[in-house]
């Protein structure tokens, strides 16, 4: 056997593994075909099982692997585990940066636990107040239209920074704008809130889109179609809201600024007193 030479065993029927010798493992894969299960060291065949199970550098690779195999498993879950950790927090981070949009139907019934949401959807809608949106200019401040993600129309008078002569303090302010905002009247200017940041100080009230008593007045056009009907209408609506003010308020209510400036009208004419004026806005 160790001196043979070249070797054909082809169509013997043979099965087994082939001897352990030069000519055997160099013969070339014609000369074991049709055969019924040979195998071993040879170019063509398969290892033999026994010789699989026996070779003692597999069973070390085996031993070896098992490890590795269990760590990078663990290391993946760890992966998988940061990687949606960091994806809940960016998500949710992005989410309370982001302005958010309310279903609600009066977006000022919330006002009083989530003002930023209030806050950010007015930056939203006038654009961070761009002169566009811009309806009227006066001495404390300007007054801006803003329509809100619910449809909301409202009038945002964004203040000149106050100062001490202004009023005595920023809580003293606020609390009168509490009171004002309790005000209910039909021929009342209504209050939404007062906003109180670092960039900008907001009072938010209901939008008239008739404008004031003063440009009807003063526009020869609109002040023909400005009948006395009409006329003796607001002149009703201004003292039906001035007898409540004095009157009908648990803490009566003193105007100081009755003019026309301060009357604004609906689109059906009807007179709604601002009572900004009181705090000399």
């Amino acid at each position: 056997m160790l001196s043979l030479g070249p070797i054909d065993l082809s169509y013997n029927q043979l099965e087994g593994p082939l001897p352990k010798t030069k000519a055997f493992h160099e013969a070339p894969i014609e000369a074991f075909r049709n055969n019924k299960g040979l195998c071993g060291n040879a170019t063509g065949l398969e290892a033999c099982p026994s010789e699989i199970n026996l070779n003692p550098h597999v069973k070390k690779g085996n031993k070896v692997m098992k490890p590795i195999l269990v760590l990078s498993s663990v290391v993946f879950v760890i992966f998988i585990i940061v990687g949606i950790t960091s994806f809940v927090r960016s998500r949710k981070m992005k989410k309370e940066n982001k302005p958010k949009e309310v279903g609600h139907e009066n977006l000022f019934a919330i006002w009083s636990y989530d003002g930023k949401m209030v806050y950010d959807n007015i930056i939203e809608a006038t654009e961070d107040f761009d002169d566009k949106h811009c309806i009227a200019v006066g001495g404390y401040g300007t007054v801006y239209k803003a329509e809100l993600p619910t449809g909301q129309v409202v009038a945002v008078k964004k203040l000149h920074p106050l100062s001490d002569d202004s009023v005595v303090n920023l809580k003293a302010f606020t609390s009168e704008i509490r009171s004002l905002t309790e005000i209910r009247h039909r021929n009342i200017v209504k209050l939404h809130g007062f906003c109180s940041h670092p960039r900008h100080l907001l009072l938010v009230f209901e939008f008239l889109e008739g404008g004031s008593l003063e440009k009807i007045l003063k526009n020869d056009e609109l002040a023909l179609n400005f009948d006395w009907v009409k006329r003796i209408n607001v002149v009703k609506g201004v003292a039906s809201a001035l007898y409540y003010m004095h009157h009908g308020c648990s803490h009566p209510i003193i105007h100081r600024d009755i003019s026309s400036k301060n009357v604004l009208l609906d689109s059906d004419y009807e007179a709604h007193v601002l009572t900004l004026a009181q705090l000399g806005l």
